[in-house]
């Protein structure tokens, strides 16, 4: 998912939720409870869960955006994991592809601003500037490195604001070793992959019989099991969506896959990456007309839904309402905790920013880098339905919250 780094940065500080911390804290801990960290396999183990507990879908999806990464550095196994233990209903990755053609978990294009790179000498030689998305780009791309070479480096914390003890402890993982930590949870966790980039990865990487990424991309899938229209049986047992910026890509896989598609939108200034269509244009009645035919949502960057002036939220577009009036679901991105990330209008409260899009705005599913405060909010605002006689986390942290409600009276 791309970035809004550069257009949602004002302010400065820390996030904090207005909540009692002792209540917070507890939650955190019921909710870890029983999650014991699993061994990281190499490919997607063969371990029979049984009955697991189903994904939920009576309210918006929590979808992990890179995983846990207002915490862990993103992409990484650990920051799946830890979005797991958090409550996430989705993991997200962005798939790209080595020299090789193996497909990696990785954000950006290219690895200078979240790997030790910078640090492997032997790999000095290797900068290259290529055009991306009508961009001249300078860096180390993903796609001249083996897999070997990428296993190699160590992925390090996007944003020095964010806690740093990570950094260098964790590595590069495949597409297979992200979807065995979604097949190995101890519950239906889905899988959200993005098909990124494949402009970019169909010109540098050839694999045999004249495939290309997106056959690769859809091989992988079908290869675990993942199959089936949008809450069919075979989706509810393994859930997945697959989304792209890139419309052809879209349109392609729709043709190899019943499995459901996302189509991400970016800001307003930046045309699509294939079809190179304005922003008016693929947010038009008679576009969503076209390619309702195709997907079963849109995933647009919060702020093309809700313009912002001075880090103040102005009048809602009608995005949402369009979109569901023809049936498709709206997942934007990306909701973070930090101070710099909330528009004003929430006083530094994301609760409070939660509240908004999913009870005024009616969102589908949110892409968030705090997946547990996500979860927490949702387990406070609207607790699942859990069968007669379970205690479960929300309701002991209700009668812990009166609690402290009557000892602060007191």
């Amino acid at each position: 998912m791309t970035s809004r780094w550069g257009r949602e940065s004002a302010g400065t500080g820390t996030g904090r939720m207005n909540s009692s911390p002792c209540v917070v804290a507890f939650l955190l801990l019921l909710l870890s409870a029983g999650n014991d960290a699993r061994p990281l396999y190499p490919l997607p183990s063969k371990t029979d869960n049984g009955l697991r507990q189903p994904l939920q879908t009576s309210r918006p999806y929590n979808i992990a955006h890179r995983g846990s990464n207002g915490e862990i550095p993103e992409e990484t196994a650990a920051a799946y994991e830890r979005a797991i233990e958090e409550g996430a209903d989705f993991i997200e990755t962005d798939i790209l592809s080595s020299k090789d053609g193996v497909l990696i978990c990785f954000h950006d294009v290219t690895l200078d601003a979240t790997t030790d790179i910078a640090k492997h000498k032997e790999f000095a030689d290797r900068k290259r500037t290529y055009e991306v998305q009508g961009v001249n780009t300078t860096g180390f791309f993903t796609v001249d490195f083996t897999l070997e070479e990428l296993k190699s480096l160590r992925v390090n914390q996007r944003y020095p604001f964010r806690d740093q003890q990570y950094n260098g402890k964790f590595s590069i993982i495949t597409f297979e070793e992200y979807i065995s930590i979604a097949l190995d949870a101890k519950r239906i966790v889905g899988i959200y992959p993005e098909i990124k980039n494949p402009v970019l990865i169909n010109e540098h990487v050839k694999w045999s019989k004249g495939r290309r990424f997106e056959d690769v991309f859809v091989h992988t899938l079908k290869k675990y099991g993942y199959k089936g229209s949008y809450m069919s049986e075979d989706w509810v047992k393994q859930p997945a969506f697959i989304q792209s910026f890139a419309p052809t890509s879209l349109v392609y896989v729709s043709n190899l896959t019943d499995l459901p598609l996302i189509f991400l939108i970016d800001d307003v200034t930046i045309p699509t990456q294939d079809t190179n269509q304005t922003y008016w244009e693929i947010t038009s009645d008679k576009y969503f007309d076209y390619i309702k035919n195709y997907v079963v949502g849109i995933g647009p960057w919060k702020d093309t839904i809700v313009p912002v002036v001075d880090n103040y939220m102005q009048t809602p577009t009608d995005i949402i309402a369009r979109a569901h009036a023809h049936n498709l679901q709206v997942h934007p991105y990306t909701y973070r905790n930090e101070n710099m990330f909330l528009h004003f209008d929430f006083h530094q409260d994301p609760y409070l920013e939660y509240a908004f899009w999913i009870h005024k705005m009616g969102v589908d599913g949110l892409f968030t880098d705090f997946t547990g405060s996500l979860h927490n909010y949702q387990e406070l605002s609207s607790p699942l339905v859990r069968k007669d006689g379970d205690r479960n986390a929300t309701d002991i942290l209700h009668k812990i919250a009166m609690l402290v409600s009557s000892y602060k009276k007191a």
